[in-house]
């Protein structure tokens, strides 16, 4: 079983939990006024990179290379 994937791994239509956001100070913070932070539950609406994700009401578009790096534990449907 795969503890934690990178989130440009997931594919449109799993769930994750955000494990860690490594990245410029500013980026992290900025994702985290979003609801976007460790322990959020997403929802991959586009995978890839960049990908769009839905986190506590709200969809975001993220680019993941060397300036922010995101992991995620997948889990099962939260319907």
């Amino acid at each position: 079983m795969v503890d934690f994937v990178p989130l440009k791994k997931m594919t449109t239509g799993q769930f994750a939990e955000v494990l860690s956001l490594e990245g410029d100070a500013s980026h992290v913070h900025r994702l985290g006024e979003l609801g976007f932070r460790q322990g959020t539950r997403i929802e991959i609406f586009r995978g890839g990179n960049p990908c769009i994700v839905r986190a506590r009401g709200n969809k975001l578009c993220l680019r993941t290379d060397q300036l922010l790096n995101v992991l995620v534990k997948p889990i099962e449907n939260l319907l």
